[in-house]
């Protein structure tokens, strides 16, 4: 059913890990790089020269791209005008290559089983993993086409100054819509491989992923793009006059159950090395970031209330989002400088809007209010968020139809012969 080989750390020097992965505003923790694979070799007594010679210069081309472009893709200057052509070139690689790959396991086909695939790993101790089985190679690229979809995002988020306003950097609300698009589509691919390619891997091999793979970082992954995207409507409906605050509240807390159960997808996985170090820092900041907006609006929202009680639960929920602001600008210090070495975009968007009204309000509140509690007592009595279920999901994409190239006639005669393939097992 496939066997396992993983290279030890630093075997070979085949992981390169920037030293700065300048600034950012959606974390990748890093992409995954296939190794050339020698296609011929294994599946030359089985397959036509066509499909064999098609699979080849498929994967040829990503090895090359990934590879140049791998160390430095989430840099900032790796950017083009256009959003960064060298990730839609290499995302429409992988699109090309993934019918094509399918092929190998259709029907069950025992040719899944012919090839030994290997990647290189990021956040994982082991620094690649070789496996003989197709789905191994369909969930690879899968998951690489989804962090090259949050690289995507990372670029489009970038402020820009703009001759109009001369020197304040922003977002423009149609890169902000796109980047909601691109974090729908990234969880799309994440949840697919959750869902219709992790299944199909023995358990055997399932427990021998690296962690990059295990379904916990796949699961969070997905729910970062989520959360992400909830994070850029709360702006969005900041910089409406039609949105209320229950709205805005209801988007917060939205964004506080992506990030918490993300935390609970990876808070028990082996994420200690580099990358993965940097990637639970994230999500730990970005859920207390998140607890912070949703008590601000929550807060808000109970001193519309008209009794004493109300405008004391009001001051605790507001003192919890002061405190938990504080939380955030240290983990966020913390997650910068982790290896590697990263920086904030210029404030925009949801937190600049909120590191301005946070400290301001709960001030003024606290100063109406002076029965002041301690830390303790706040968040002792910080009233309980309101429960949403999550409006946003992951786009529903499938993979896609094994390729034409794969018709009978292009099987050698002969080879189809299950019992054939299944003594070469």
């Amino acid at each position: 059913m496939g066997c396992v080989v993983s290279a030890p750390k630093d075997s070979g020097g085949n992981r390169r890990r920037p030293g700065s992965i300048g600034e950012l505003s959606v974390y990748v923790p890093g992409l995954r790089i296939p190794k050339p694979v020698d296609f011929a070799q294994s599946l030359g007594d089985y397959l036509s020269k066509n499909i064999v010679e098609r699979l080849s210069a498929l994967r040829t081309r990503i090895v090359v791209m990934a590879g140049q472009e791998g160390p430095t893709i989430t840099r900032t200057k790796r950017k083009t005008q256009h959003g960064g052509s060298t990730l839609a070139d290499l995302l429409q690689a992988l699109e090309d290559y993934l019918p094509v790959v399918l092929g190998l396991v259709k029907n069950g086909s025992h040719l899944q089983y012919k090839v030994q695939f290997t990647w290189v790993n990021q956040e994982d101790d082991k620094e690649e993993t070789t496996m003989s089985n197709a789905w191994y190679e369909v969930l690879s690229v899968l998951h690489l086409m989804a962090m090259l979809s949050l690289s995507q995002a990372n670029l489009l988020l970038f402020p820009r100054s703009s001759s109009s306003n001369g020197h304040l950097p922003k977002v423009s609300e149609e890169s902000r819509r796109a980047s909601v698009d691109i974090f729908l589509k990234a969880a799309g691919y994440l949840d697919c491989a959750v869902k219709h390619v992790l299944p199909q891997l023995p358990v055997e091999l399932r427990r021998n992923l690296p962690v990059d793979l295990a379904e916990g970082v796949l699961r969070a992954l997905c729910l970062q793009a989520l959360g992400q995207a909830i994070d850029i409507q709360l702006g969005m409906a900041i910089d409406s006059t039609k949105a209320t605050l229950a709205v805005k509240r209801r988007l917060a807390c939205e964004m506080v159950k992506c990030w918490q159960q993300a935390q609970d997808n990876i808070m028990n996985l082996p994420l200690a090395n580099g990358w993965g170090e940097k990637h639970c820092l994230f999500v730990k900041w970005k859920y207390v970031e998140a607890k912070a907006a949703a008590y601000y609006y929550h807060g808000l929202i109970l001193d519309e209330g008209n009794t004493e009680k109300s405008h004391g639960m009001a001051v605790a929920a507001l003192q919890a989002a002061d405190e938990y602001f504080k939380e955030s600008k240290k983990l966020c210090e913390a997650f910068n400088a982790a290896s590697p070495l990263s920086r904030n975009s210029p404030p925009w968007g949801t937190m600049k809007y909120l590191s301005e009204k946070i400290p301001k309000d709960t001030s003024s509140k606290v100063r109406i209010n002076r029965d002041l509690y301690s830390y303790e007592r706040i968040m002792e009595t910080a009233p309980t968020l309101p429960d949403f279920s999550l409006a946003l999901k992951p786009d529903e994409y499938q993979l896609p139809q094994v390729d034409s190239s794969w018709r009978t006639e292009n099987i050698k005669v002969g080879q189809t012969d299950p019992n054939h393939l299944k003594g070469d097992k």
